[in-house]
């Protein structure tokens, strides 16, 4: 009678998670570990606001002037004369001797141009990228007009030449993307799944996870505490996000910008979103395995530490595999279950294929299965052992056991 009206696997599995999501989630020790994590990010984004505006009004302000030397001591007495009353808004212009071209200039070494000056008073051309050239025209016309008095009439035209972004630029510039995702989902993984472990040894230490093993199947408690903890953790990454999303709207654009990732910034996200909740539930399951293993709170951290230091060293694998897209350990980075949502997150910043990330989710999936089932298999051995045990010898001494 019990087996047939025991509840099916996801139905117990939908139970447990609902139990212990909200169990958790409205307790007080939520909210506050909710909070611990906003003081270092608030001043953490304030400091590399401030950094990051003194370094650009610090370093993106130069421009050269590869004019004749008439034509460029013009231009800088302009700018002088101009500068008392105009200030920030005009550029710091530097003469440059070099017979190179502009575009020369531009990438000399220790000299940080953000712009380069040619041609003449009367008709400037200013070579730089795209952003700087809408930022500088206006600064840049205004000084040559000043320096062309008496000889023009009006504001003289500014030439455009832009600077595409070469493969190699766009390239690095990916992989710093690439990066900052792989060491943010680290981070997170780190911080959030040890509730699972916590959760887990509390619970045994109280008997509540025995009596739950004797009701329903081991597998569905698992799959159920990582549904909840996963849960969980997806409301407190929420919480963080919008006070990032609040920081980043009253920083503007005081903060550093990070590249565009090659999959684009929804897809890039989502796919975010998607890798650390496969992350999560391998790791979770790891750790279930090993609250299944240990008897003691002293054995767990025993256990558990092999298991972190593991995992730094799957980041780093993941992370030495950035720059070699296509190689034999970026291949391996993302086939091993562990390291798989990092190289993967990688590659979506990096490729605008999608067909890897289908077989690589579809993949982490039946490893989170395969991790489940193997650590459900060696909890019950223990639990229900010494359950069966127990309940033997009761039987056996108040002579009920049955013929």
């Amino acid at each position: 009678m019990t087996d047939t009206t025991r509840l099916s696997l996801f139905e117990a599995a939908r139970v447990v998670a609902k139990r212990d999501f909200h169990a958790i989630l409205f307790s007080r020790a939520f909210f506050f570990f909710l909070l611990g994590p906003l003081f270092p990010i608030v001043i953490g984004a304030l400091a590399g606001g401030i950094g990051g505006q003194v370094q650009r009004d610090a370093n993106t302000r130069v421009v050269a002037v590869a004019m004749a030397e008439a034509d460029t001591q013009a231009m800088i007495a302009a700018r002088a004369r101009l500068a008392p009353q105009i200030g920030m808004a005009l550029p710091e212009l530097q003469s440059s001797a070099s017979a190179a071209s502009p575009e020369q200039i531009l990438r000399e070494p220790g000299k940080n141009y953000t712009a380069v000056i040619s041609g003449t008073v009367a008709a400037p051309a200013l070579t730089a990228p795209a952003d700087a050239i809408e930022y500088w025209s206006g600064p840049i016309a205004l000084i040559a007009a000043d320096a062309g008095r008496g000889t023009a009439t009006a504001y003289p035209e500014v030439t455009a030449r832009p600077v595409a972004t070469s493969v190699a630029a766009q390239r690095s510039d990916r992989i710093r993307t690439a990066q900052a995702g792989q060491l943010l989902l680290f981070l997170l993984m780190m911080l959030l799944a040890g509730m699972v472990l916590s959760n887990l040894v509390e619970e045994k230490a109280n008997k509540i996870i025995e009596v739950l093993a004797a009701a329903i199947p081991m597998d569905a408690v698992f799959l159920g505490k990582l549904a909840a903890m996963l849960g969980i953790s997806l409301v407190g990454i929420a919480v963080w996000a919008t006070a990032g999303a609040a920081i980043g709207l009253l920083a503007g654009s005081a903060l550093p910008q990070l590249p565009e990732p090659a999959l684009g910034w929804p897809l890039f996200l989502l796919f975010g979103i998607i890798y650390f909740a496969m992350g999560y539930l391998l790791l979770g399951s790891l750790f279930l395995t090993i609250g299944g293993m240990a008897t003691t709170v002293r054995e767990v951290q025993t256990l558990s530490m092999p298991v972190t230091m593991a995992q730094l060293l799957v980041f780093f694998l993941a992370a030495s595999s950035i720059t070699r897209p296509g190689s034999p350990i970026e291949l391996f980075a993302a086939i091993f279950p562990l390291s798989s949502p990092f190289a993967m997150l990688a590659r979506a910043a990096q490729s605008d294929a999608l067909w890897p990330h289908a077989l690589a989710l579809g993949w982490q999936a039946l490893c989170v299965i395969l991790f489940v089932r193997f650590g459900a298999m060696i909890f019950r051995r223990r639990v229900m052992k010494s359950g069966r045990g127990g309940r033997a010898v009761k039987g056996h001494v108040g002579g009920t056991e049955p013929a």
